[in-house]
Formats: structure tokens, C-alpha cells, sequence
């Protein structure tokens, strides 16, 4: 699905921060299909992934090199400053406060109540994925957290999300992030069952054609397998991790294959 614009409070982008952006842009070159442009001056490096021509996601230098390097879920805001003034007025914490970037769009970075860092995009001449929900690009944004409760308060007075408790069994219930009534993203309560030390955080979800021949990519360029694959209604999904560490998730949906 191309994208033109995106409704203030959705997600809008994906970068990964990256102890080595080359070895990033090899293996997930290799492993969804990205064209990896060049880093233009004056940008530190960063570098874009495009699919089709457009963009799809991005990689930075990592800047917490005390911590794993992880996927940012960037939201799409109006209007930054305000946004970063509801976040604090919520509970939350400004790692980085507004800043321009170039004349593509403005940003901030925030942890959330439950400690999982998340940034906000206010665009001007880029608005973030020009291509989503298809095979090899971004479809799917989650909280994973203990503290779903204050979560819902959180995010329901930063972007205006309500929460739709899904019951998925065994005591278990997913919560789908709703914007004017559209699915935005999920959340998934942590349980014993999480290693103690693994903090809250937002997992970024690629749709695939083939769950099982993109986790034997993975391995075969030197990823590996957090979460073994198992079948759910919304398709065949597995956590991956890169060479690096980081972690990321794969669905083929049903339509995919």
C-alpha cells in the first residue's frame, strides 16, 4: 500500500539504531530486498531503505551503546512541541527534545511511563513509509509491556488512542491500539515468562511472503531466532534478531501466502 500522508497518530516510520550501519544494510538488504542509499552529507550517516522506489525504513548510528540496538517506532504528531508537552504532562520522559531535521520534518524522542522509548515525527517535506503492509515493509507497531494498565492512560492522552481489549485465551488479553475507530498498532502484556532484565519496548513487525524461508535467510546471514514461528489468526509471525541484536518480527498474512 503506497502512502502519501499519514493521520496524526499513526505510525509513520521505523529506523534502526546500529553499532555498524554497513553490516546492517547488508543483512536486511539481503533479507527483504532494500536498496540502501548512501548517506548524504551532514546526516552522521543515515542511511534509507527504499522498496519499489520508496521508502520503507531507515538506519542510524546507535547512540546508546550500553543497551542493545533496537528498532525505533516513530508515531506522526501535528505538532511536535505540544506533543512533547502531553507526554510529560502523561508521565512520560524527553530524551530528545524537539529538533529540526533538515527540512524533512521535525522529531523528538520520549520514553514512555512503562520504559519503552519511542519517538514522534512531525513532517514537513517527508512523511515516512511511502510503502506499507506489503511484503518486505513495515505493517505492524506494538507495545510489549507489564504495565498495560498505565500504558492505556499514557497513550490515550499523548495521540488520542482508545484501547480494544482482545481476550486471546488462557487469561491472555492483546489490546489493539484504535485511532477514529482504525487499527494503529497492539500491545502484548509481558509475562514470567519474559527473561526479568528485558524492558518494556515497541516491537516493529515486517510483513513477509514466507515466515519460515525469511527466518532461513536470517540465519544463513548471520541472524537467529528469538521467538520460535507459530500460527495465529493474523498469520505465521516470528521474532527474529539481526546480527547486532536487535530484534524484529515476521508476519506473512494470510493474503501473502
Amino acid at each position: 500500500m503506497e502512502m502519501t500522508s499519514y493521520k496524526p497518530g499513526t505510525p509513520s516510520w521505523v529506523d534502526l539504531g546500529s553499532p555498524n550501519i554497513d553490516e546492517s544494510a547488508a543483512f536486511y538488504g539481503a533479507l527483504f530486498g532494500w536498496e540502501v542509499l548512501e548517506s548524504m552529507p551532514d546526516t552522521g550517516g543515515y542511511r534509507i531503505c527504499h522498496l519499489n522506489g520508496k521508502p520503507v525504513a531507515a538506519f542510524g548510528s546507535q547512540t546508546m551503546p550500553d543497551i542493545p540496538p533496537y528498532w525505533t517506532t516513530y508515531v506522526s504528531v501535528a505538532d511536535v512541541e505540544a506533543t512533547v508537552k502531553a507526554v510529560e504532562s502523561a508521565g512520560g520522559q524527553t530524551v530528545l527534545p524537539p529538533m529540526d531535521v533538515f527540512t524533512q520534518g521535525r522529531m523528538a524522542v520520549f520514553i514512555d511511563p512503562t520504559g519503552a522509548p519511542i519517538s514522534v515525527w512531525q513532517p514537513l517535506e517527508f512523511v515516512g513509509a511511502g510503502f506499507v503492509n506489503e511484503p518486505n515493509t513495515l505493517s505492524w507497531n506494538e507495545l510489549t509491556t507489564r504495565q498495560t494498565d498505565r500504558a492505556i492512560v499514557f497513550y490515550s492522552e499523548v495521540f488520542g488512542w482508545t484501547a480494544d481489549a482482545q481476550p486471546m485465551g488462557d487469561g491472555v488479553t492483546y489490546t489493539m491500539w484504535m485511532l477514529d475507530g482504525n487499527p494503529v498498532g497492539g500491545m502484548f502484556p509481558m509475562d514470567d515468562s519474559f527473561p526479568a532484565e528485558v524492558p518494556s519496548h515497541w516491537m516493529v513487525y515486517f510483513s513477509v511472503e514466507d515466515t519460515d524461508a525469511t527466518i532461513a535467510k536470517a540465519i544463513e546471514l548471520g541472524g537467529g531466532v528469538q521467538v520460535e514461528p507459530k500460527d495465529t489468526p493474523q498469520g505465521r509471525l516470528a521474532i527474529l534478531k539481526d546480527p547486532h541484536g536487535a530484534l524484529f518480527a515476521v508476519i506473512a498474512m494470510p493474503q501473502n501466502g
